[in-house]
């Protein structure tokens, strides 16, 4: 397993922000409206000049269907680019969401979503490996009732996991790494404590997940794909963020057993 970070920029300054914490891989999440901001050519020398890899390109919160069940042109676009560019830059895993639409049947939205991901799939041609990501954050292919649909209609499809999610949906995530962690192509460290609802998500290893046994877990299902931590508590901020992250790190770094 791999260990790296979600940088706040995606550009040169992204790629240093990974090599400051001493991590050989980042994680790209790009989730604006425009992404003609991304200069590839820069990322690609910075990758190349601090010695970091891109693990991983996500696209959160889009609206990929339509209210007809069509897709949405401009949002395949983009997709199409961000596969060509992490297919560029060596960057093995694209992650995706699907939009519920309510004026569709549930039928009729699995049905589009099972087409649109089928046509990522399609495009990126086995050059990237295309998942889904487990947060709800417009986005319903998160847990195991259409993981069992979808995921098993698509053969490669697979699924970027984050256990807080499933605690705070109020499900199981041993149980759904144990059941579905074969599907993994990617992994989110971001810590959670979640006591009658979610309370904060401090720094992974000093929150309420038991981190080591999901590493078990995954080790079981031979998971050699990117551990991405993930810095996302309001009150982990400033200095105190700082020293955080690097608790986070020395933390996995052990159980990764990594010098």
């Amino acid at each position: 397993m791999k260990l790296g970070i979600i940088c706040p920029t995606h550009n040169a300054e992204g790629i240093q922000y990974a090599r400051k914490y001493g991590l050989d891989y980042a994680e790209f999440d790009i989730n604006a409206d425009d992404i003609s901001y991304l200069n590839v050519p820069e990322i690609e020398q910075a990758m190349k000049e601090y010695g970091v890899s891109l693990g991983a390109v996500g696209r959160w919160g889009r609206n990929r269907i339509e209210k007809d069940g069509s897709f949405n042109q401009k949002e395949q676009r983009d997709e199409f680019t961000l596969i060509n560019m992490c297919a560029r830059l060596g960057c093995p895993v694209y992650i995706t969401g699907i939009n519920y639409v309510e004026a569709l049947t549930y039928y009729e939205n699995i049905t589009a979503a099972i087409r649109y991901l089928q046509e990522l799939i399609r495009y990126a041609a086995g050059r990237v490996k295309i998942a889904v990501y487990n947060c709800h954050w417009n986005n319903y292919i998160d847990k195991p009732r259409e993981w069992d649909i979808v995921c098993d209609h698509i053969k490669e499809l697979g699924i970027k996991f984050d256990p807080s999610h499933t605690v705070n949906g109020g499900r199981d995530y041993l149980y759904e790494a144990v059941n579905y962690g074969n599907r993994f192509y990617h992994v989110h460290l971001k810590g959670t404590i979640n006591v009658n609802g979610r309370v904060d998500d401090p720094p992974a290893g000093l929150d309420s997940i038991n981190w080591g046994a999901l590493l078990s877990v995954l080790r079981k299902h031979r998971y050699d794909g990117m551990l991405s931590i993930e810095p996302h508590s309001q009150t982990w901020q400033g200095e105190l963020g700082e020293k955080g992250i690097r608790f986070t790190i020395e933390y996995f770094k052990k159980m990764l057993f990594i010098d």
